[in-house]
């Protein structure tokens, strides 16, 4: 039996909540620590980059759900845990204005708890996605929950910013508690029947074993390589502004917490509109190849970040928020056609070892993840030290977050073939 488009859909709730509650860790907690408490911008950037490096174990995850027969209990007990450590990490800032130390190890634990929540649950859920999903509906059950996680993100940092103003610890704590209470039953609700109804049958343990031997094999191919290089780039350079947009909105353009908060959902906003786009212009319309929208977006990406750096020089603040939605809008569009292609190339060369080359793809976007997002933080404490200037500091990162998109437009040139535009058809689903 396969999932109907309402279960595909209530599995994308499980995607919708996921989004909210980290969203919180890397807007609203990093603006916090580094505006509030004055602290430097590489701390939430380690703390974040602690919850992606702990990611790595996804396929670990992935082996308990297939041999343990019960996924919904992995997809709830994850979400319980992810929900645990985003209230312990808001409460980890709290307690860091009095006792830093204190905070700061309760910090540690919950980013812990954070990436193995998201791991566990994350992870069960696409296993699950995937091998009850009809062939024919996979990739749009795909873009479906993508596009509902980009949603929960935008609406919860635009919520929690809208309320959050004006800022006290209490108020804080009440607001994430609410929306980590929220996530765990909204998943249990969204999740509960869907696999007894299915009746999905767990494979043989020795799927380690071929796990391993095929990621050796997948490795051993060159365009698979190749694609892994051009993920690891693009996505550090997706990541690297992540942390701290929302510090130079406070401390550039003089944002209040709940004003920069905002700013996440705005540029989410964004994401979702550009995926939109290139899901009707290329699907609908088939305008563009699938190379043709990487590199559009990848390039608009980098104009964006640059009119973002010359707002902070000159002050226009007014125009801030409009280049970062440009910027949301053209990750959008960069980052759907990336899926496309990442699910065309699945299918290329030996076969059945689609899964192991998306796991393969999905820990090199684990990796980069952490690291740009770790990268853009270290960077601008160095460059404020070295200018004293907060303006010049974030635009020159900004500008090498601009380099590295044109790169991965280069890279996307070669990797990516022109004439696969099956990866459009992919993503619709047909």
């Amino acid at each position: 039996m396969n999932l109907s488009w309402v279960q595909i859909f209530r599995m994308g709730l499980v995607q919708m909540c996921l989004g909210a509650i980290v969203v919180l860790t890397t807007s609203t907690l990093n603006r916090l620590m580094v505006v509030e408490l004055a602290l430097p911008a590489v701390l939430p950037g380690m703390l974040v980059a602690l919850h992606y490096a702990i990611q790595i174990t996804r396929p670990n995850w992935g082996f308990l759900s297939d041999t343990s027969g019960n996924r919904t209990r992995w997809i709830i007990g994850g979400m319980a845990v992810l929900a645990a450590g985003g209230y312990l990490a808001a409460l980890g800032v709290v307690v860091m204005e009095d006792h830093f130390a204190a905070g700061l190890a309760l910090s540690i634990a919950s980013y812990a708890l954070i990436g193995l929540g998201v791991g566990a649950s994350g992870t069960s859920l696409l296993a699950l996605l995937a091998t009850a999903c009809a062939p024919h509906r996979r990739a749009a059950a795909a873009t479906i929950t993508w596009l509902m996680m980009i949603a929960g993100i935008a609406v919860t940092a635009t919520t929690v910013g809208h309320f959050l103003d004006p800022y006290t610890p209490a108020l804080l704590l009440e607001i994430v508690g609410t929306v980590a209470l929220g996530a765990v039953l909204l998943t249990t609700l969204a999740i509960w029947g869907i696999e007894a109804r299915l009746g999905a049958q767990p494979p043989t343990t020795d799927a380690r074993l071929a796990f391993r031997a095929g990621l050796a094999e997948i490795w051993a191919e060159r365009e698979a390589r190749q694609f892994t290089i051009f993920v690891f780039l693009s996505m550090t350079a997706y990541f690297m502004q992540e942390l701290i947009l929302e510090p130079y909105a406070g401390l550039v353009l003089g944002f209040t917490p709940g004003q920069s908060t905002q700013l996440s959902g705005a540029q989410n906003g964004g994401v979702f509109l550009g995926m939109l786009t290139v899901g009707i212009a290329a699907t609908g319309l088939r305008l563009g190849s699938l190379r043709h929208w990487v590199v559009a977006g990848c390039l608009g990406s980098a104009t964006a970040l640059a009119a973002i750096t010359l707002l902070g020089a000159s002050g226009a603040a007014v125009a801030f928020v409009p280049a970062v939605v440009a910027l949301g809008f053209f990750n959008g569009m960069f980052a759907v056609a990336a899926i496309g292609a990442m699910m065309a190339l699945a299918g290329q060369g030996r076969s059945a070892r689609e899964g192991t080359r998306m796991g393969l793809w999905g820990a090199a976007q684990a990796i980069a993840a952490g690291f740009g997002g770790l990268l853009g933080a270290a960077s601008v404490d160095m460059m404020r030290a070295v200018l004293g200037e907060d303006a010049s500091a974030f635009g020159t990162v900004f500008a090498v977050e601009a380099a590295l998109f044109v790169l991965a437009a280069l890279l996307a040139l070669r990797v990516i073939d022109h004439g696969r535009d099956r990866g459009v058809a992919l993503v619709a689903g047909e």
